[in-house]
């Protein structure tokens, strides 16, 4: 048996920031993971996934180029060209993870850990290690539904396996990877049939940016089907889509379910702890990513908030500095995290939506400042895609509750917005900036 100050259990994003923090306050640290280190982000989700958008990105500007006078056509694309240089670089990226652990002094174990007690895990390799403080961050996986045929699909972790592209593609899901790995494909030449079981995307965000990015989805050339639940996957030569009011949908090479994920709870023996779990398995913690027991802890998607890399890695290291360093108050604010959704074109997000701002503060209270153009880079291209963009303020001063925007370069302008609002920006803060000409961003700061 090996004793430490803190176990990780888990080598994804949050689970490697607190390790490290913890560390460079003298702890003695094991890191737990039987997978490669780096967890979804690195592996089968952001960094991969931008990779990705990246390439389609490239796609749409091949097509919009003899609009600004260059004289080519795209001659195809070679999906494992960029496939091979994508892993290459996660891998250079796992290998980076593995020399900070090194450097750290963090034990890396790889296996499986579960607990066999509130302080003390075990590994598959027959140890056991115990620390008066543990750490669950375990993440999550992709859900797939429980209905007949559904293995015939594959997930997110399916995508970036793909050896080459596929022609014909359902994508089941109206949400952020939904969206994203749908326009991906349809971009690099796939004819994809996304696949919505309501009425909207991006349902969870503010209704406007689901709104616009159906306009934009559907100018692509991707079809949407709404209001379609699945029932059954079955296979005639091509794989089969059948729905719940009893439509079929044939011919495809490939289907893809981006329908939400699950949290890394199951194989962790949790039961022998008497750690709380919701109703869908999600770690319950407080503000402080304290569990119900003491001395263990939690963050990350496991614990179902925020499920954003940038969210894990910032809860991790506040917990090492209260737990390791004495700062007892610190801990993560989970208000007004900007978040970006890597669609086409993409789409920005902080704050409250206006249906939630007029849920907290009353309806006089709320106004909102809405802008629609179409974008300088647009004015020579055939198609004319629409930037839409919506701030929502409250109260007299009109702070800044929200801000969300879809349209090119809506990723890299949202973070320095992001500041102000988290500064409490009042509306007026805003016009007093001076806009910067001409870009998109400036209307953020003139809209009247």
């Amino acid at each position: 048996m090996s004793d430490y100050d803190l176990i990780v259990l888990g080598g994804g994003s949050g689970g490697l920031a607190t390790a490290q923090r913890a560390a460079e306050y003298g702890a003695r640290v094991v890191v737990i993971e039987c997978a490669r280190l780096g967890g979804t982000c690195v592996n089968m989700g952001c960094v991969p996934k931008k990779v990705m958008w990246n390439a389609a990105q490239l796609a749409h500007a091949f097509d919009d180029a003899s609009h600004y006078g260059f004289k080519f056509t795209r001659q195809g694309h070679d999906w494992s060209v960029l496939k091979r240089g994508r892993d290459a670089y996660v891998a250079r990226l796992n290998d980076i993870y593995r020399r900070n652990l090194e450097r750290h002094s963090i034990d890396w174990i790889c296996s499986r850990g579960s607990f066999i007690g509130p302080n003390e895990i075990a590994t598959d390799n027959g140890e056991t290690y115990q620390a008066p403080y543990i750490l669950i961050a375990t993440g999550g996986y992709p859900t797939v539904p429980e209905i007949s045929g559904a293995e015939l699909g594959i997930t997110s972790d399916g995508f970036f396996e793909l050896e080459q592209l596929p022609e014909r593609v359902a994508v089941i899901g109206s949400g952020y990877v939904a969206v994203e790995l749908a326009g991906v494909l349809n971009a690099l030449g796939s004819d994809v049939v996304q696949f919505l079981r309501y009425d909207l995307l991006l349902r969870a965000f503010e209704e406007m940016l689901g709104q616009h990015l159906m306009t934009h989805i559907s100018g692509s050339g991707i079809e949407l089907i709404t209001q379609a639940v699945p029932k059954g996957v079955h296979v005639e030569r091509e794989l089969v889509l059948t729905t719940e009011d009893k439509r079929v949908f044939k011919g495809f090479d490939c289907l893809l379910w981006a329908i939400g994920r699950s949290p890394s709870t199951g194989g962790i023996n949790l039961e022998t702890t008497g750690v709380q779990t919701d109703a869908e398995g999600y770690v319950a913690v407080d503000g402080y990513q304290n569990t119900n027991v003491e001395g263990i802890y939690a963050v990350g998607d496991v614990t179902g908030r925020a499920q954003l890399t940038p969210v894990a890695i910032a809860a991790g290291r506040r917990l090492a500095d209260r737990v390791f360093d004495g700062q007892d108050e610190k801990r993560l604010s989970y208000d007004n995290i900007p978040t970006v959704i890597f669609s086409h074109p993409p789409v920005g997000t902080v704050g409250l939506s206006e249906a939630q701002a007029r849920e907290e503060y009353s309806n006089e209270a709320v106004r909102t400042y809405i802008s629609e153009f179409v974008p300088l880079y647009n004015a020579l291209t055939k198609i004319k895609p629409k930037t839409a963009m919506k701030l929502i303020t409250v109260g007299d001063e009109e702070r800044v509750v929200g801000c969300h925007v879809i349209g090119p370069g809506a990723d890299e302008m949202l973070q320095g917005f992001a500041v102000a609002i988290s500064m409490g920006a009042s509306k007026s803060d805003l016009d007093d900036t001076v806009a910067i000409h001409p870009t998109s961003a400036e209307e953020l700061v003139t809209m009247r």
